[in-house]
Protein backbone atom coordinates (compact mmCIF):
# COMPACT_ATOMS: atom_id res chain seq x y z
CA UNK A 1 0.00 0.00 0.00
CA UNK A 2 1.34 3.46 -0.97
CA UNK A 3 0.51 6.80 -0.31
CA UNK A 4 0.98 10.49 -0.75
CA UNK A 5 4.39 11.78 0.99
CA UNK A 6 4.55 11.93 4.45
CA UNK A 7 4.75 15.89 5.09
CA UNK A 8 8.03 17.70 6.07
CA UNK A 9 8.25 17.37 9.68
CA UNK A 10 5.89 14.91 10.52
CA UNK A 11 6.56 10.79 10.85
CA UNK A 12 5.20 8.69 7.74
CA UNK A 13 2.40 6.23 8.83
CA UNK A 14 4.05 2.56 9.50
CA UNK A 15 1.44 0.95 7.34
CA UNK A 16 2.30 2.66 4.08
CA UNK A 17 5.49 2.01 1.81
CA UNK A 18 7.73 4.58 2.09
CA UNK A 19 8.64 5.90 -2.04
CA UNK A 20 11.80 6.49 -2.67
CA UNK A 21 13.67 7.85 -5.52
CA UNK A 22 17.26 7.73 -6.47
CA UNK A 23 19.17 10.55 -8.26
CA UNK A 24 22.55 9.26 -10.13
CA UNK A 25 22.46 5.99 -11.31
CA UNK A 26 26.18 5.25 -11.18
CA UNK A 27 28.22 2.81 -9.00
CA UNK A 28 26.95 3.99 -5.80
CA UNK A 29 23.95 4.94 -7.03
CA UNK A 30 22.84 1.57 -8.35
CA UNK A 31 23.99 0.13 -5.04
CA UNK A 32 21.85 1.82 -3.05
CA UNK A 33 18.75 1.95 -5.56
CA UNK A 34 19.11 -1.98 -5.00
CA UNK A 35 18.93 -2.10 -1.32
CA UNK A 36 16.21 0.16 -1.18
CA UNK A 37 14.43 -1.96 -3.98
CA UNK A 38 14.97 -5.32 -2.26
CA UNK A 39 15.99 -5.27 1.13
CA UNK A 40 14.14 -2.61 3.44
CA UNK A 41 10.97 -3.61 4.39
CA UNK A 42 8.46 -1.08 3.60
CA UNK A 43 10.60 1.15 1.69
CA UNK A 44 10.14 0.96 -2.46
CA UNK A 45 12.13 2.23 -5.12
CA UNK A 46 9.55 4.56 -6.95
CA UNK A 47 11.98 6.30 -9.72
CA UNK A 48 15.59 6.06 -11.22
CA UNK A 49 17.02 9.24 -12.34
CA UNK A 50 20.13 9.82 -14.39
CA UNK A 51 21.48 12.52 -17.04
CA UNK A 52 22.01 9.52 -19.10
CA UNK A 53 18.48 7.90 -19.62
CA UNK A 54 19.61 5.00 -20.63
CA UNK A 55 21.48 4.15 -17.74
CA UNK A 56 17.73 4.99 -15.54
CA UNK A 57 16.03 3.18 -17.67
CA UNK A 58 18.19 0.27 -17.63
CA UNK A 59 18.46 0.08 -13.59
CA UNK A 60 14.65 0.88 -13.30
CA UNK A 61 14.26 -2.11 -15.71
CA UNK A 62 16.20 -4.23 -13.41
CA UNK A 63 15.05 -3.05 -10.30
CA UNK A 64 11.59 -3.14 -10.94
CA UNK A 65 11.06 0.93 -10.17
CA UNK A 66 7.71 2.50 -12.31
CA UNK A 67 9.71 5.49 -13.22
CA UNK A 68 12.98 5.96 -15.13
CA UNK A 69 13.78 9.88 -16.28
CA UNK A 70 16.48 12.18 -16.92
CA UNK A 71 15.59 15.37 -15.45
CA UNK A 72 15.73 15.39 -11.36
CA UNK A 73 12.27 18.36 -11.47
CA UNK A 74 10.88 15.92 -12.55
CA UNK A 75 11.06 13.30 -9.94
CA UNK A 76 10.79 16.20 -7.47
CA UNK A 77 7.28 16.93 -8.81
CA UNK A 78 6.04 13.93 -8.11
CA UNK A 79 3.83 13.75 -4.56
CA UNK A 80 3.94 10.64 -4.31
CA UNK A 81 7.69 10.09 -3.94
CA UNK A 82 8.91 11.01 0.04
CA UNK A 83 12.86 11.11 -0.40
CA UNK A 84 15.69 11.38 -2.87
CA UNK A 85 19.04 9.52 -2.80
CA UNK A 86 21.15 11.93 -3.96
CA UNK A 87 24.14 9.99 -5.98
CA UNK A 88 24.97 12.06 -8.68
CA UNK A 89 29.12 13.18 -9.15
CA UNK A 90 30.10 14.92 -6.00
CA UNK A 91 29.72 18.79 -7.67
CA UNK A 92 26.16 18.08 -7.97
CA UNK A 93 25.34 17.45 -4.66
CA UNK A 94 24.46 20.83 -2.74
CA UNK A 95 22.04 21.68 -6.06
CA UNK A 96 20.29 18.40 -5.79
CA UNK A 97 20.05 18.65 -2.12
CA UNK A 98 18.19 22.34 -1.98
CA UNK A 99 16.13 21.29 -5.19
CA UNK A 100 14.77 18.51 -3.28
CA UNK A 101 14.65 20.30 -0.11
CA UNK A 102 12.39 23.08 -1.52
CA UNK A 103 9.87 19.94 -3.11
CA UNK A 104 9.66 18.76 0.55
CA UNK A 105 11.39 15.88 -0.13
CA UNK A 106 13.43 14.19 2.47
CA UNK A 107 17.44 13.96 1.08
CA UNK A 108 19.93 11.14 1.32
CA UNK A 109 22.90 12.31 0.16
CA UNK A 110 26.44 10.68 -0.46
CA UNK A 111 29.46 12.60 0.70
CA UNK A 112 30.53 14.89 0.05
CA UNK A 113 27.19 17.14 0.65
CA UNK A 114 29.12 19.81 -0.82
CA UNK A 115 32.81 21.43 -1.57
CA UNK A 116 32.69 24.69 -0.13
CA UNK A 117 31.42 25.60 3.08
CA UNK A 118 29.00 28.39 1.90
CA UNK A 119 27.51 25.35 0.22
CA UNK A 120 27.21 22.99 3.11
CA UNK A 121 25.48 26.00 4.89
CA UNK A 122 23.09 26.13 1.49
CA UNK A 123 22.21 22.82 2.29
CA UNK A 124 21.81 22.76 6.15
CA UNK A 125 19.61 25.69 5.81
CA UNK A 126 17.56 24.36 2.73
CA UNK A 127 16.12 21.09 5.00
CA UNK A 128 16.34 23.09 8.53
CA UNK A 129 13.65 25.78 6.66
CA UNK A 130 11.76 22.72 4.58
CA UNK A 131 11.87 20.33 7.85
CA UNK A 132 12.90 17.49 6.05
CA UNK A 133 15.20 14.86 7.00
CA UNK A 134 19.27 15.38 5.54
CA UNK A 135 21.21 12.33 6.22
CA UNK A 136 24.76 12.13 4.57
CA UNK A 137 26.62 8.78 3.38
CA UNK A 138 29.33 8.14 6.12
CA UNK A 139 28.38 4.70 6.31
CA UNK A 140 31.66 3.86 8.49
CA UNK A 141 29.40 4.74 11.39
CA UNK A 142 27.16 1.93 10.64
CA UNK A 143 29.33 -0.60 10.15
CA UNK A 144 29.32 -3.37 12.44
CA UNK A 145 32.87 -2.96 14.07
CA UNK A 146 33.31 0.98 13.73
CA UNK A 147 30.07 1.04 15.77
CA UNK A 148 31.16 -1.50 18.45
CA UNK A 149 34.16 0.42 18.70
CA UNK A 150 32.29 3.46 19.24
CA UNK A 151 29.70 2.05 21.68
CA UNK A 152 32.81 0.97 23.60
CA UNK A 153 34.82 4.44 23.68
CA UNK A 154 31.08 5.78 25.28
CA UNK A 155 31.28 3.12 27.71
CA UNK A 156 34.51 4.79 29.06
CA UNK A 157 36.58 1.61 28.16
CA UNK A 158 39.31 3.62 25.81
CA UNK A 159 39.28 6.38 28.27
CA UNK A 160 39.89 10.02 27.02
CA UNK A 161 41.07 9.62 23.44
CA UNK A 162 44.75 10.67 22.66
CA UNK A 163 46.14 9.37 19.88
CA UNK A 164 43.59 8.15 16.66
CA UNK A 165 44.47 7.29 13.50
CA UNK A 166 42.37 6.45 10.47
CA UNK A 167 42.98 4.78 6.96
CA UNK A 168 41.56 4.74 3.53
CA UNK A 169 43.15 2.49 1.08
CA UNK A 170 41.23 1.89 -2.73
CA UNK A 171 41.62 -1.50 -4.10
CA UNK A 172 44.57 -1.27 -6.88
CA UNK A 173 46.27 -1.76 -9.36
CA UNK A 174 45.09 1.96 -10.38
CA UNK A 175 43.49 1.90 -13.56
CA UNK A 176 41.85 5.12 -13.64
CA UNK A 177 43.02 7.90 -15.80
CA UNK A 178 44.30 11.26 -13.71
CA UNK A 179 42.62 13.80 -15.84
CA UNK A 180 39.23 12.65 -15.35
CA UNK A 181 40.04 12.62 -11.42
CA UNK A 182 38.61 16.37 -10.11
CA UNK A 183 41.20 18.53 -8.09
CA UNK A 184 41.90 17.52 -4.70
CA UNK A 185 39.27 14.88 -4.65
CA UNK A 186 41.79 13.19 -2.22
CA UNK A 187 40.68 15.49 0.11
CA UNK A 188 37.14 16.14 -0.42
CA UNK A 189 35.66 12.30 -1.57
CA UNK A 190 38.22 10.07 -0.08
CA UNK A 191 39.50 11.14 3.10
CA UNK A 192 36.39 13.10 3.92
CA UNK A 193 35.16 9.42 5.73
CA UNK A 194 37.97 9.43 7.99
CA UNK A 195 37.45 13.00 8.63
CA UNK A 196 34.18 12.23 9.47
CA UNK A 197 35.37 8.94 11.50
CA UNK A 198 38.00 10.64 13.88
CA UNK A 199 35.39 13.09 15.04
CA UNK A 200 32.85 10.43 15.74
CA UNK A 201 35.18 8.64 17.33
CA UNK A 202 36.12 11.62 19.34
CA UNK A 203 32.73 12.51 20.60
CA UNK A 204 32.55 16.46 22.09
CA UNK A 205 35.55 17.12 20.98
CA UNK A 206 35.67 19.36 17.88
CA UNK A 207 39.19 19.40 15.75
CA UNK A 208 40.68 22.31 15.27
CA UNK A 209 44.02 22.33 13.07
CA UNK A 210 45.40 20.77 10.42
CA UNK A 211 48.18 19.87 8.49
CA UNK A 212 48.47 17.65 5.58
CA UNK A 213 51.14 16.61 2.91
CA UNK A 214 50.15 14.82 -0.90
CA UNK A 215 51.60 13.62 -3.72
CA UNK A 216 51.49 11.82 -6.85
CA UNK A 217 52.95 8.80 -5.86
CA UNK A 218 51.24 6.01 -7.66
CA UNK A 219 51.21 8.05 -10.86
CA UNK A 220 54.54 10.41 -10.86
CA UNK A 221 53.88 10.91 -14.36
CA UNK A 222 50.61 13.00 -13.77
CA UNK A 223 51.92 15.29 -10.92
CA UNK A 224 52.57 18.53 -12.88
CA UNK A 225 48.85 18.69 -14.17
CA UNK A 226 47.84 18.43 -10.11
CA UNK A 227 46.98 15.09 -9.49
CA UNK A 228 47.15 13.42 -6.33
CA UNK A 229 46.75 10.13 -5.20
CA UNK A 230 48.69 9.71 -1.77
CA UNK A 231 48.07 11.74 1.43
CA UNK A 232 48.76 11.97 4.92
CA UNK A 233 46.81 14.71 7.05
CA UNK A 234 47.29 15.12 11.09
CA UNK A 235 44.54 16.70 13.03
CA UNK A 236 44.59 18.31 16.08
CA UNK A 237 41.31 18.28 18.60
CA UNK A 238 40.65 20.68 21.44
CA UNK A 239 40.46 18.20 24.03
CA UNK A 240 43.81 17.42 22.90
CA UNK A 241 43.81 14.42 20.77
CA UNK A 242 45.72 14.12 18.01
CA UNK A 243 45.02 12.06 14.60
CA UNK A 244 46.35 10.62 11.70
CA UNK A 245 44.46 9.60 8.83
CA UNK A 246 45.95 8.59 4.99
CA UNK A 247 44.89 8.00 1.94
CA UNK A 248 46.42 5.90 -0.83
CA UNK A 249 44.40 5.42 -4.38
CA UNK A 250 46.08 2.23 -5.02
CA UNK A 251 46.36 -1.17 -2.34
CA UNK A 252 47.60 -4.23 -4.28
CA UNK A 253 45.89 -6.23 -2.25
CA UNK A 254 42.37 -5.15 -1.64
CA UNK A 255 40.12 -2.45 -0.12
CA UNK A 256 41.62 -1.06 3.24
CA UNK A 257 39.53 0.79 5.54
CA UNK A 258 40.66 0.55 9.24
CA UNK A 259 40.88 3.09 12.39
CA UNK A 260 42.44 3.06 15.88
CA UNK A 261 41.92 5.14 19.07
CA UNK A 262 44.24 4.74 22.03
CA UNK A 263 42.96 6.93 24.98
CA UNK A 264 43.90 7.08 29.04
CA UNK A 265 42.62 3.62 29.47
CA UNK A 266 43.08 1.50 26.88
CA UNK A 267 42.70 0.69 22.81
CA UNK A 268 40.17 0.23 20.46
CA UNK A 269 40.99 -0.90 17.12
CA UNK A 270 38.66 -1.54 13.97
CA UNK A 271 38.28 -2.28 10.22
CA UNK A 272 39.15 -5.45 8.56
CA UNK A 273 39.69 -5.84 4.26
CA UNK A 274 38.77 -9.84 4.76
CA UNK A 275 35.84 -10.93 3.18
CA UNK A 276 35.20 -13.88 5.35
CA UNK A 277 36.82 -15.11 8.51
CA UNK A 278 38.20 -18.37 6.42
CA UNK A 279 41.99 -18.55 6.29
CA UNK A 280 43.45 -20.99 4.12
CA UNK A 281 46.56 -22.46 5.44
CA UNK A 282 49.17 -24.00 2.58
CA UNK A 283 52.64 -24.69 1.62
CA UNK A 284 53.00 -21.26 0.17
CA UNK A 285 51.59 -19.65 3.52
CA UNK A 286 48.39 -18.19 4.72
CA UNK A 287 45.85 -16.94 2.40
CA UNK A 288 42.85 -14.91 3.35
CA UNK A 289 40.33 -13.74 0.79
CA UNK A 290 39.99 -9.69 0.85
CA UNK A 291 37.12 -7.57 -0.46
CA UNK A 292 37.99 -5.34 -3.25
CA UNK A 293 35.26 -3.04 -3.75
CA UNK A 294 33.55 -0.82 -0.64
CA UNK A 295 30.42 -2.16 -2.15
CA UNK A 296 31.42 -5.52 -0.37
CA UNK A 297 33.18 -4.84 2.32
CA UNK A 298 30.92 -2.24 3.38
CA UNK A 299 27.73 -3.98 2.60
CA UNK A 300 26.09 -4.34 6.12
CA UNK A 301 27.19 -0.25 6.59
CA UNK A 302 25.15 0.46 3.69
CA UNK A 303 21.97 -0.97 4.40
CA UNK A 304 22.13 -0.34 7.79
CA UNK A 305 22.64 3.78 6.82
CA UNK A 306 19.84 3.55 4.03
CA UNK A 307 17.43 1.69 6.73
CA UNK A 308 17.81 4.43 9.53
CA UNK A 309 17.40 7.33 6.83
CA UNK A 310 14.02 5.35 6.51
CA UNK A 311 13.16 5.11 9.80
CA UNK A 312 14.28 8.63 10.92
CA UNK A 313 11.40 10.53 8.09
CA UNK A 314 9.06 7.42 9.83
CA UNK A 315 9.71 8.63 13.05
CA UNK A 316 9.83 12.43 12.04
CA UNK A 317 13.12 12.53 13.62
CA UNK A 318 16.58 13.63 12.79
CA UNK A 319 19.02 11.76 11.05
CA UNK A 320 21.82 9.85 12.77
CA UNK A 321 24.31 11.85 10.54
CA UNK A 322 23.62 15.27 9.28
CA UNK A 323 24.06 18.26 7.45
CA UNK A 324 26.28 20.05 10.26
CA UNK A 325 28.55 16.46 10.56
CA UNK A 326 29.10 16.62 6.95
CA UNK A 327 29.89 20.34 7.40
CA UNK A 328 32.38 19.69 10.01
CA UNK A 329 34.35 16.60 7.78
CA UNK A 330 34.34 19.41 4.89
CA UNK A 331 35.93 22.18 7.27
CA UNK A 332 38.28 19.52 8.13
CA UNK A 333 39.71 18.80 4.40
CA UNK A 334 39.35 22.48 3.45
CA UNK A 335 42.00 23.06 5.66
CA UNK A 336 44.08 19.71 4.99
CA UNK A 337 44.04 21.56 1.12
CA UNK A 338 45.10 24.66 2.63
CA UNK A 339 48.22 23.06 4.12
CA UNK A 340 49.35 21.18 1.04
CA UNK A 341 49.14 24.56 -0.83
CA UNK A 342 50.82 26.69 1.75
CA UNK A 343 52.83 23.61 3.48
CA UNK A 344 51.98 24.80 6.94
CA UNK A 345 49.38 23.86 9.66
CA UNK A 346 46.02 25.71 8.68
CA UNK A 347 43.23 26.48 11.70
CA UNK A 348 40.21 24.67 10.91
CA UNK A 349 36.85 26.75 10.11
CA UNK A 350 34.40 26.80 12.88
CA UNK A 351 31.25 25.35 12.66
CA UNK A 352 28.20 27.02 11.12
CA UNK A 353 26.48 29.27 13.34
Amino acid sequence: MSAPAPRPGTAAPADQDLLLAVVGAGRIGSNHAEIVARRIPGVRLAAVCDVSAEAAKGLAERLGAPVAVSDPEEVLARPEIGGVLVTAPAREHTALVVAAAEAGKHVFVEKPMAVTLHDADRAIRAAERAGTVLQVGFNRRFSPGFAAARAAIDRGDVGTPQLMRSLTRDPGPFTADPARIPAWTIFLETLIHDFDLLCWLNPGAAPVRAHAVADALIRPDARSSGHLDTAVATVVFDNGAIATAEASFSALYGYDVRAEVFGSAGMVTMGDGRSTDMALYGAEGVRIDISRRDTDLMRPAYLAELTAFTEAIRRGAPAPVGGRDARTALATALACIDSVRSGAPVEIAEAAP
